[in-house]
């Protein structure tokens, strides 16, 4: 199977303005990109390529004033098979977690552990650690949360997303995050492009997509608590603590977002089932 993916980012500067993208496939996709999702840029500017602490590619350029529009668009391999479920009731104690886990235990920007830790305990500790522990928060965090497009806000926390019962599917992230952490699992906000295959139409506006892996029994293993079934066509972007670690573009100065597109879209062989897919996931 392959699918077909890309975005167009198009903003009005007022004036010279640095920006950061982090919108490249993640090289753990390498082997499967069948045509690069080279970035483009109109007009052309210079573009420096550097990887953040977390292993993930980015760009600088400055964009100039006016209009200026961001693009890429690839075709990528996939086995078609739905995600992988972890069927494993093993997880580490914190003593014995690897080094390079622990700091996926710690409270970040959206994930405020010292906030939701009793919460998370009262409601979780009956729960079989492992994988149905991590089930368990997700059933929970899918039912409490109603998706709501409209409600979407860079700024709504997991605390926040706890008390509101409103968001999009970074805040499903964010608070199934912060409880697996305040439950002593490691766990990392993932972004990424997700297909429609597999499931039935009418399919929903489309955008980059949010979920998040943990780990337990000694690796990490994905898990999606907004649509909180294994889907088809999840190509990782980049990882990070949360969406403040991966935002798809950060810019250092005033700025109109003009128009945002992302694409998903299964190419057809003998049947495709896909759809097309606006700033950071949403949904």
């Amino acid at each position: 199977m392959q699918f077909r993916t890309g975005y167009e980012i198009i903003y009005n500067f007022p004036q010279p303005t640095p920006v950061i993208l982090l919108v490249n496939i993640h090289e753990s996709r390498a082997a499967d990109i069948v045509v690069p999702d080279r970035l483009i840029t109109e007009p052309a500017v210079p573009i420096a390529r550097y990887r953040d602490s977390f292993g993930n590619h980015c760009h600088r350029l400055v964009a100039p004033a006016g209009r200026f529009r961001i693009t890429a668009d690839a075709i990528v391999n996939d086995s078609g098979l739905p995600d992988e479920m972890a069927f494993t009731t093993q997880q580490d104690t914190p003593e014995l977690l690897p080094e390079d886990t622990l700091l996926f235990l710690m409270g970040s920007r959206y994930c405020e552990t010292d906030l939701l830790s009793d919460t998370a305990w009262q409601l979780f500790s009956w729960t079989t650690p492992g994988r149905p522990r991590v089930q368990a928060i997700c059933d929970y965090v899918h039912n409490h949360i109603v998706f709501n497009y409209q409600n979407a806000r860079a700024t709504r926390t997991a605390a926040e997303a706890y008390q509101q019962r409103t968001g999009v599917c970074r805040d499903y992230a964010h608070l199934a995050v912060t409880f697996c952490r305040c439950m002593n699992i490691p766990a990392r906000y993932c972004t990424g492009y997700l297909s429609d295959a597999g499931t039935p139409p009418p399919y929903p506006v489309g955008d980059f997509a949010a979920w998040f892996e943990v780990w337990i029994d000694g690796r990490w293993h994905t898990f999606d608590p907004r649509n909180n079934v294994p889907r088809i066509g999840r190509i990782l972007m980049a990882r990070g603590r949360d969406a403040a670690d991966v935002a798809i573009t950060t810019t250092f100065g005033p700025n109109i977002l003009v128009s945002f597109t992302v694409w998903t879209s299964e190419i057809e062989t003998s049947s495709s089932s896909g759809g097309d897919a606006p700033l950071g996931p949403v949904g």
